[in-house]
């Protein structure tokens, strides 16, 4: 089943072209099935890029999925056109009486910013308390890991003494877990970060079950027991080349960023890098949309539950 997005957003054209099952609204219309309305919350400053890298994963399952995409709302992004959020973005205030099946929540370059000093912050963790009672599960991506654990556990901001970029080998530790279904003993995944997720300090502070950790990269897949939270530390959505980006940003903007771990071949950053992540990445998503998301949100969604624990 695809993936169903508004006609004229950029991506299409892409995931078309990678033969990914795209339809748009204007076909979906006939289609007689409720798909899943899925709210898309982008924090990161290219904007469109993310949309692709996250639709890829989105649309990897038989269930047609309604992508609706959220803003944080008189937020000026200057990476992204405003043409393009006022065509294909919602502010807050559209939705908020509404209720969603799924909320995706991205990461965002805010590793060394204090949550008080994010002037997005109040709405952010607004959104966050309101998706307890609106949302059936929602998937907290790298930075928003640490809003969410702020938010719903008040876990003070963790941050590490060195930035952690590279690619690196993680451990399925509930392998029958029906997030972690499929998920190889052992599989790789890439983190550019800041932020710190020890385990101890998931198991100690939380009620959160860890599915799967790196001894380097410290916990990487948690979520709580009735699925309607799920952490993911790193970026599966990764293309191939995004780390490459990130250094060279780096590197031409003179802040000496240490080589992405496991990454360029030989540790040579004039090599093409090949991702090694993304048949884990697909199995991911698909998870969460079928077990967290499908299996336990109601066909009707004006009846759910408007109280959570």
């Amino acid at each position: 089943m695809p993936i169903r997005i508004p006609d004229e957003l950029p991506a299409v054209t892409d995931l078309r072209d990678e033969n990914i099952f795209v339809m748009t609204s204007s076909r979906a219309q006939f289609q007689d099935i409720r798909p899943l309305k899925v709210l898309f919350l982008n924090l990161m400053p290219k904007k469109i890029e993310t949309e692709l890298q996250f639709l890829r994963l989105l649309s990897n399952t038989p269930l047609q999925v309604d992508i609706q995409l959220l803003r944080i709302s008189h937020h000026e992004s200057k990476n992204t056109p405003k043409a393009h959020l006022d065509a294909f973005y919602c502010d807050f205030e559209e939705i908020r009486e509404q209720n969603f099946d799924g909320l995706v929540i991205t990461g965002a370059p805010l590793g060394l910013v204090d949550f008080n000093d994010v002037n997005y912050w109040p709405e952010l963790d607004e959104i966050i308390r309101w998706s307890q009672m609106h949302v059936t599960s929602t998937l907290f991506v790298c930075w928003a890991v640490q809003a969410g654990l702020n938010t719903l556990y008040n876990i003070p901001k963790q941050t590490l003494s060195e930035k952690l970029s590279g690619v690196y080998r993680h451990t399925t530790l509930m392998p029958h877990a029906l997030l972690t279904r499929g998920f190889d003993g052992q599989f790789f995944a890439p983190h550019s970060r800041n932020a710190d997720f020890p385990e101890s300090m998931i198991r100690d502070y939380t009620d959160l079950d860890i599915l799967a950790a790196s001894e380097e990269a410290g916990a990487y897949l948690f979520a709580s027991k009735d699925k309607r939270q799920v952490y993911v530390t790193g970026h599966a959505e990764y293309d191939a080349d995004t780390l490459a980006h990130e250094y060279w940003r780096d590197v031409d903007a003179g802040l000496a960023p240490t080589l992405p771990v496991n990454y360029f071949s030989g540790d040579d950053p004039q090599q093409t890098p090949v991702s090694s992540w993304r048949g884990h990445g697909h199995l991911l998503y698909s998870n969460w949309l079928n077990y967290c998301v499908y299996q336990i949100t109601p066909f009707d969604l004006s009846t759910m539950n408007p109280t959570r624990d």
